[in-house]
C-alpha cells in the first residue's frame, strides 16, 4: 500500500540576497514534491530581490516584503503562515539537493516514531552553488549533544554541528518545544532550537545529502563567529549541557578520527559496552537505504 506524502512547509527569510535567492527558490520549487507549502518572508530588500520573488509568486503559498525584526522574526512569521506536518527553513543563500524532499517525505511517512532528522553527510556549496565537499558526521546522540558533541567550535572535536539546511521536523515536535525560533538571538537560534528539540525527542541521522551551506564570505555567522559561539554556549548550558573542555575535546577527537569509518558498521558488543561505559561513545540511530527501502540502523558517535 502506497504511503501518503506528508505536506512539507518551508520558510525562506531574505534580505538583499538577489545574487542567490533565485537559486534558493528553484532548489525548493524544483523538487517535484506533490505536497509543498513554500513561504518567503523578505525584509524590505532594495537590491532586486523582490522582482525575483514576484516571478515565483503564483507557486508560493505566501510571500511579503516589508521591514521585520530580523532573520528569526521573519522565520517565525513565515511558519505562522504554514500548516504542513513537516517543517524546515532554508536561508536565501543556501539550497537543497534535488532529491531532498522525496527522501524526507518517505522517511516521515514510513517511521512515525521519527520526530526530527538531519543528514549525516552535510554538503558545502561554493559561491557558484557547486558542491565542493561532503562530510560525514556519523550520527547524533542526545548525551553527546549536551556534552558538546555538536558545539560549533574546536570543542566539537572535528565533527560538524547539526546542519540547519538539512534538518526537518514534525509540527507536533515544534509545538511541544514552544513553536518558535528564539528571535532574541542574533545568530545561534538554530542551535538553541536543537537544544529545545532534544528535550523532547532524539534526532535521527539520514545517510544521504539533503542540503548545504553556501560559503561566499558575507555570512553573518562567518563575520561574527565568536558571537555565534557565545549564544550557542549559553543555550547549551540553559538546557543542562556544556561545551567540551580542552582535554575532553582532545580525547574525543582522537577517538573519532580512529573510529569514524566504523561508526555505522557492526562492531563487537563488548567494544560497544566499553565505549558506552567509559563515556567515549554514544549509540545513534541513522536512516539508511538498504537497496529496497529505508531502514533504521544503529551506530555510534563520540
Amino acid at each position: 500500500m502506497s504511503k501518503v506524502s506528508p505536506t512539507i512547509s518551508i520558510v525562506t527569510p531574505s534580505y538583499n540576497q538577489a545574487k542567490f535567492i533565485e537559486d534558493t527558490i528553484q532548489s525548493v520549487l524544483g523538487q517535484g514534491y506533490p505536497n509543498l507549502e513554500y513561504v518567503v518572508i523578505d525584509g524590505g530588500s532594495t537590491d532586486g530581490s523582490v522582482d525575483i520573488i514576484r516571478r515565483y509568486a503564483e507557486r508560493l503559498k505566501y510571500w511579503t516584503s516589508e521591514p521585520d525584526g530580523g532573520q528569526y522574526d521573519a522565520i517565525n512569521r513565515g511558519f505562522a503562515q504554514t500548516t504542513g506536518e513537516i517543517m524546515a527553513w532554508l536561508n536565501s543563500d543556501d539550497k537543497y539537493t534535488p532529491w531532498a524532499f522525496s527522501i524526507v517525505g518517505e522517511i516521515f511517512a514510513s517511521f512515525p516514531e521519527v520526530e526530527w532528522i538531519s543528514t549525516v553527510q552535510p554538503i558545502g556549496w561554493n559561491v557558484r552553488g557547486q558542491a565542493i565537499n561532503v562530510d560525514f558526521s556519523g550520527g547524533f546522540s542526545q548525551p553527546s549533544f549536551y556534552k558538546g558533541g555538536n558545539f560549533p567550535s574546536e570543542g566539537s572535536y572535528g565533527r560538524k554541528w547539526i546542519q540547519q539546511e538539512s534538518t526537518f521536523w514534525r509540527r507536533s515536535l515544534w509545538e511541544r518545544a514552544g513553536a518558535r525560533v528564539e528571535s532574541s538571538l542574533q545568530l545561534a537560534a538554530d542551535f538553541e532550537l536543537w537544544a529545545r528539540f532534544y528535550q523532547h525527542a532524539n534526532l535521527y541521522g539520514v545517510l544521504a545529502p539533503l542540503g548545504g551551506f553556501r560559503a561566499h564570505g558575507d555570512q553573518k555567522s562567518v563575520f561574527h563567529a565568536s558571537q555565534y559561539m557565545k549564544e550557542a554556549d549559553e543555550a547549551l548550558r540553559r538546557y543542562g549541557g556544556r561545551p567540551c573542555t580542552g582535554l575532553e575535546a582532545l580525547v574525543r577527537g582522537v577517538t573519532w578520527k580512529i573510529s569514524r569509518h566504523y561508526a555505522l558498521a557492526t562492531i563487537p558488543r563488548w567494544l560497544r559496552v566499553i565505549g558506552n561505559r567509559t563515556g567515549l561513545t554514544f549509540p545513534t540511530k541513522v536512516l539508511a537505504w538498504t537497496g529496497q527501502e529505508w531502514e533504521i540502523i544503529t551506530g555510534f558517535v563520540v
